[in-house]
């Protein structure tokens, strides 16, 4: 994506200014089938900037015609042409002219996919949840409601529950779920509580930081410093074996085996453990008389 990502001259930012942007995308050609093979192929084979800024440009469009379809969400135009835009650049990285499919078709899938994923994370998924059925779900939802004119947030009927579940293959509780949990937005952390008050106080002002202070982190660091020199201190206890042992088998990253270490030192994997937690004994033995 470096090479792409050095496009310049497309303000993809959120704050963009959305007549502005509508007007500029539309100076940009629509390239034809044939255009897009050439450059796919050409920027395939030299990973020029400039072919893929062609490219690119020519399908900015094709971003604000897949956002439109999925304004009903609450969530910010400009933010999803932004993600939207982060999915055509993907496409045009991993696209393969040779497989004979146009870049518009395959782009469509990346815009889609960048978009979705971006409203399933603005919406929690928490909330949502991660199938596919239940993403299926939350997609054609919305939109089966509105082809039914059940633009309010009134309760669905038991027959239209049954109609929409059956249609989507999934169970009526789940419709129920999730018509519940598109009624209720998340909330923002930085809404005003009372907007009466001056206070401007944040519903964020009220969570408490569970993260150390700066006397607990110094104090938890000095502990470790002591800990770690009283360790090294009772390591002098064990002898080369017993040291080696105790730490292939308790301070490496990935332990070695009692088989791996029996065939080492010629001994029983049994003998391999007792050695392993007797080390262990003399070192707690050592630090208490220190």
């Amino acid at each position: 994506m470096e090479n792409v990502s050095a496009l310049n001259g497309i303000d993809f930012s959120p704050e963009i200014n959305m007549i502005r942007y509508l007007q500029k995308i539309r100076q940009y050609p629509i390239l034809t089938q044939e255009e897009e093979y050439t450059l796919a192929v050409k920027y395939q084979q030299t990973k020029n900037p400039e072919i893929a800024k062609v490219l690119v440009t020519s399908h900015l469009r094709l971003v604000v015609k897949v956002v439109s379809k999925y304004k009903g969400y609450g969530l910010s135009t400009a933010e999803m042409i932004s993600e939207g835009n982060i999915g055509l650049l993907y496409a045009v990285e991993k696209f393969e002219p040779e497989k004979g499919f146009r870049f518009s078709t395959y782009a469509l899938w990346w815009i889609k996919a960048s978009v979705q994923k971006y409203i399933l994370n603005s919406w929690s998924l928490v909330k949502i949840g991660t199938t596919a059925a239940q993403k299926k779900l939350f997609f054609n939802l919305r939109k089966i409601k509105n082809k039914l004119n059940l633009i309010d947030d009134r309760e669905l009927s038991p027959k239209v529950l049954g109609g929409i579940a059956k249609s989507l293959d999934v169970s009526v509780q789940d419709v129920t779920d999730m018509n519940m949990r598109l009624k209720s937005h998340d909330g923002s952390l930085n809404m005003v509580i009372d907007s009466s008050s001056d206070s401007g106080s944040e519903w964020l002002d009220f969570i408490a930081d569970g993260k150390p202070n700066q006397e607990e982190t110094l104090a938890y660091s000095e502990t470790m410093k002591y800990r770690r020199r009283l360790f090294n201190q009772a390591l002098v206890c064990l002898n080369k074996r017993e040291k080696d042992i105790l730490f292939k088998r308790r301070l490496c990253d990935r332990a070695v085996t009692l088989d791996d270490l029996s065939k080492v030192y010629h001994i029983s994997k049994e003998r391999v453990r007792q050695i392993e937690l007797n080390s262990i004994k003399k070192i707690k033995k050592a630090i208490a008389v220190m």
